[in-house]
Order: structure tokens, then C-alpha cells, then sequence
């Protein structure tokens, strides 16, 4: 047991709401081990937090390894910063100082006070992730039916699944309402951050942001969202600029065409184009944008694309964790000689890119004055991963298969956007 490698303030300010209503402890927590017990049609979210969280901050006070956090564990082994870290941060708690900095920690009280009370807490989560649902117009080859109506489609299609999802929590009034009430009942929220399906085609996000309006919560509160670059709505940029911050999140794999087969159906040049907009409107209100990554074996390789514009616009570079399901997509699924090529291809680009701080690691994705310095840190995180991760290329076959299902119904050739992995794919069943 160690508290300083295992404890994690996030219990203390944030919670999730899933695409079906159900709560989780923690945007980074893996699914693999969390309970869906509760959810918003049976309870509040405030009990939820302060009572049936309990148990989890029960467990990171005592110093516990709870596999909840094995992706923030993962992340912190390869030196990406971690959900873990940057909550830490949040509370004055810095990992290379943990124990003199947890001492003086604003929340050292409530800490203490939870520990006595067995986990139990008074506060309200000031930071939370609210998933949609999976209305969305793209089927990007990694994602799930649950986060994507149109993939859910096809899978049903091609019988790799029997039936899609349940509707999300977001598609009945009552609940959407219930969510509404309950954020405008809570203490010193701070951050709320909107994920689909994609988000600005989902109707329930639209009402809720002009409700939040309404109620005048958007003057007080930072509002995130994450968006495919595939869509663009006027009316809900107005809305936007009615709230006191906002953080935008643009998808995006790299700036060649093998992004238009892994987000499938985009096109990188219209990608690109709404890319621009995005830049050029947050800027003129001041609003924070990041580009969001989900590296797979197919994009990794491409990574160097993505870091080269972020660089070049002075945008920080975010995946909230590796990759880890499907498991056939992981970057630990290419073989050594392709791992080798790309690790050279990053770590020239590092060598040319060398604007950063020495041995200081960033915390603090989102501070715009070191967004060179944490495109760079991100860089090493894959290379780190790269070179440590354990070989799972005997998952290549399931990856070919899978892919082939997808292209018997799309038209499409793996082939002719990564030429260079012929090798790779025949011999794993191609």
C-alpha cells in the first residue's frame, strides 16, 4: 500500500453520467471494473456523490492500488500526464512533493474528515463528464456502439452485434430535466465537460446549454465539449459566448486521408476546413482549444502530422488515456520492425522540436503558455509506450478480420491509405 502512489483527489470534485444514465466515480476510471449500481432515474447525483462514492475514497485513503485506476497508472508509467496527476493538482498536491504539499492542501480537512466518516463526504463535485449518448454521424473503426448510432447500425448490419443500445439517458425529457434541476442545485461548480455520440448534433445538448443559460449558471462555470470537426452550428456558437469559459475539443487523427478511414466517413480536407473555423472563432472570444487524439495502430504513424500542426498553431495535444479497447487496435499490436520505424519517426521530430522544459513534467494540459513544451512531453509519452509496452501482435489476425468486416460493408481498402503496412496485414490474414 502506498498513499503516495496510489491517492487521487477526483473523489472529492468530479463525476461522471454515462451515455445511459448510470454514474461512474471517474472519466479515466476503467469500465472494465466499474459498478453501474446507480443511476440518475433512481437517484440524485449529489447522494450519489457524497454517499456512494464513498467506498472508492475509503479505498484511496488507505493507500490502496484499486484497478479503477489502472489507465492513470498506465499513464503515469509512460509519463503522460495522468487524470490522477492533474486532479492532484487541482487541490495543491504536487507528486514530487507529495508529502509536504498534501499538508498544506485546502483540502487536507475534508480529506481527513472523510477518512473519519468512513469515505463519506459533504462536498458537491465541482467537475463533471456528461456523456450524451451515441447519436452521432460518424463510425470511426475504434470506437463502440455505445458511443456511436452509426457504427451500432452497421455492427447490426454485419451481425457483429444482435441489437443496438439502449436509448441514453439524454432521449427522456423527465431525466434531462431531473440533470438540469440538480446542476443548478449544486455548490461552486466549476467545469463541466460534454462528450457524445457527437455533441453538437445530439438535440438534448442544445437544450441543456440554453437552460443552463437561463437559470444563470453559464456566467459561473467553464463549459467543455469534444466534437468530430464534421459538423458546424451558428446558433450554438452564440450560446457559447454566454458562459464564463469554454474548452473546446476537436477529434481529429491526423491530417492525411487515413483519418477519413479511421473517422469514418469524414473527409480530411473538409476536416481541415472546420478545423480553421474552430481556430479562428475561439480565438476571437478567447476560448481554450485542444485537439484530441485517440492513437491506434493504424494512426500512430501518423501521429507526427497532428503534432506538427499543433505546433505550428501553439495548441495542445490531449488523449485522455492509451488506448485500450478494442484491444486488436492497441499501438502494442504492431510488430517490432513497424514499432521501430515510427519511434524513429517521433523521436526525430522531438530532436527538431526541442522547445520545452527540461525534466519538469506538465501537469497542466490546458495552461496555453506551455502547449509547445506538452506537445513535445506527449511525443515522449509514445515513445515511452512504444518502446516498454508488452508485444501483442498475435492480436494482428483479429484486427485484419474485423477491419475486412468493415470494408465488405464501406467499399474500402486499408491498403490504400497505409501502403506501407501491406506487409503487416497480408500476413495476418489479409
Amino acid at each position: 500500500m502506498s498513499l503516495e502512489k496510489h491517492f487521487c483527489s477526483s473523489p472529492w470534485l468530479h463525476m461522471r453520467i454515462n451515455s445511459a444514465g448510470e454514474y461512474e466515480v471517474c472519466r479515466w476510471a476503467d469500465s472494465k471494473y466499474i459498478n453501474h449500481e446507480f443511476n440518475l432515474a433512481a437517484k440524485s447525483p449529489i447522494e450519489f456523490f457524497q454517499k456512494d462514492m464513498a467506498a472508492f475514497r475509503s479505498d484511496l485513503l488507505a493507500g490502496n492500488n484499486n484497478p479503477l485506476c489502472n489507465r492513470c497508472h498506465q499513464m503515469d508509467q509512460h509519463r503522460k500526464p495522468s487524470g490522477r496527476l492533474r486532479q492532484l493538482l487541482k487541490v495543491g498536491v504536487d507528486q514530487d512533493n507529495f508529502d509536504k504539499t498534501l499538508k498544506s492542501s485546502t483540502y487536507l480537512d475534508k480529506f481527513r474528515s472523510s477518512s473519519e466518516a468512513q469515505g463519506l463526504t459533504d462536498l458537491h463535485p465541482i467537475d463533471w463528464q456528461i456523456d450524451l449518448g451515441n447519436y452521432c454521424n460518424s463510425a470511426c473503426v475504434f470506437c463502440d456502439p455505445v458511443s456511436s448510432s452509426k457504427l451500432a447500425t452497421e455492427f447490426k448490419k454485419l451481425k457483429i452485434i444482435d441489437s443496438v443500445p439502449q436509448k441514453s439517458w439524454t432521449q427522456d425529457p423527465a431525466l434531462v430535466d431531473k440533470f438540469i434541476q440538480s446542476v443548478c442545485t449544486l455548490n461552486n461548480i466549476q467545469y463541466m465537460h460534454f462528450i457524445g455520440g457527437e455533441t453538437l448534433i445530439t438535440p438534448a445538448f442544445k437544450h441543456i446549454i440554453k437552460a443552463l443559460i437561463s437559470n444563470g449558471v453559464s456566467k459561473s462555470i467553464s463549459l467543455g465539449f469534444t466534437t468530430n470537426l464534421t459538423v458546424w452550428d451558428d446558433e450554438l456558437i452564440e450560446l457559447f459566448k454566454q458562459f464564463s469559459q469554454i474548452h473546446v475539443g476537436l477529434s481529429i487523427e491526423s491530417m492525411d486521408p487515413i483519418n477519413d478511414y479511421v473517422r469514418y466517413p469524414s473527409q480530411i480536407n473538409q476536416v481541415k476546413t472546420i478545423l480553421s473555423r474552430w481556430l479562428t472563432v475561439s480565438e476571437e472570444n478567447n476560448w481554450l482549444v485542444q485537439l484530441r487524439i485517440t492513437p491506434t495502430c493504424l494512426t500512430i504513424d501518423s501521429l507526427v502530422t497532428v503534432y506538427s500542426y499543433a505546433y505550428e498553431h501553439d495548441l495542445s495535444v490531449e488523449s485522455c488515456n492509451f488506448l485500450s479497447r478494442p484491444e486488436f487496435m492497441r499501438p502494442s499490436v504492431l510488430p517490432q520492425t513497424i514499432r521501430d520505424s515510427i519511434l524513429k519517426s517521433l523521436e526525430s521530430w522531438i530532436q527538431t522540436h526541442s522547445d520545452r522544459i527540461k525534466d519538469n513534467q506538465i501537469i497542466n494540459t490546458r495552461d496555453p503558455n506551455v502547449a509547445k513544451q506538452h506537445i513535445i512531453q506527449d511525443a515522449e509519452s509514445y515513445v515511452n509506450y512504444l518502446k516498454n509496452e508488452p508485444d501483442e501482435s498475435y492480436r494482428a489476425p483479429a484486427l485484419v478480420e474485423y477491419l475486412k468486416r468493415l470494408e465488405s460493408n464501406r467499399g474500402n481498402s486499408i491498403l490504400d491509405y497505409l501502403p506501407q503496412y501491406e506487409e503487416f496485414f497480408r500476413t495476418s490474414g489479409y
